[in-house]
């Protein structure tokens, strides 16, 4: 018993909790499951911005060394004008200028109410060949009371000074047909320089509601 008693206590930490490695497959062979474990969040809440008839919702902070990937979520963005393209662009020095050059992608599905017309197709006219302007999200985007867009992008490694900044992104959206579309796009910031800041924004209008989240992911 007091080998076993001794083997117990190699097991607790300073903190008086088992350390990581006394639990094992072998010693909880007959646990079937923790019901109250939980893994470690692997997104990180840093700020959330509510647009209210905004201009722009830029991000100044949170955006450097401390996460490798970061997730923008946009919930319920409603334009306050119809037929208005919601974009974004990076800046380098903590948002003075937003006007970094980007090469990006961009393609959509779309799908009417009335199943008049469906396509999946890519769109040349929002994308960017080295250029400094925003990037387009969605487009056509409509602002019956009802109307919003939802999605997410991801932004990898901003604070890289060695290495273009890629980007990610989806958007689900109901634009002025009234349709259903499913916009994708993808790029990159072509610029060594850590990226520090991001600006949302309409092409025409004011966002007149919906929420932006940043959240940082994890490192492994």
């Amino acid at each position: 018993m007091g080998s076993i008693t001794r083997s117990f206590a190699n097991n607790i930490g300073s903190s008086g909790t088992l350390v990581a490695s006394a639990v094992t497959n072998a010693t909880v062979e007959d646990v079937t499951s923790f019901s109250s474990a939980a893994s470690p969040a692997t997104l990180v809440l840093i700020s959330t911005q509510t647009a209210s008839s905004s201009a722009t919702i830029s991000f100044t902070s949170g955006l450097d060394s401390t996460y490798d990937e970061y997730i923008f979520k946009f919930i319920n963005i409603h334009p306050a004008t119809s037929n208005t393209i919601f974009q974004f662009n990076f800046s380098t020095d903590g948002g003075s200028n937003y006007n970094v050059t980007k090469t990006t992608t961009f393609f959509r599905a779309r799908h009417r109410e009335d199943d008049s017309a469906t396509a999946l197709a890519y769109n040349t006219s929002e994308d960017l060949a080295q250029s400094t302007g925003f990037q387009t999200i969605l487009f056509d985007s409509g602002n019956d009371n009802d109307d919003n867009n939802s999605g997410e992008m991801c932004l990898y490694n901003p604070s890289s000074t060695t290495y273009v900044k890629h980007f990610i992104g989806r958007v689900s959206n109901t634009n002025i047909t009234p349709q259903a579309g499913d916009n994708y796009f993808a790029g990159y910031a072509n610029t060594t320089s850590a990226v520090n800041a991001v600006q949302f924004k309409m092409s025409s209008g004011n966002i007149d509601d919906g929420i932006i989240k940043l959240y940082g992911v994890k490192k492994s």
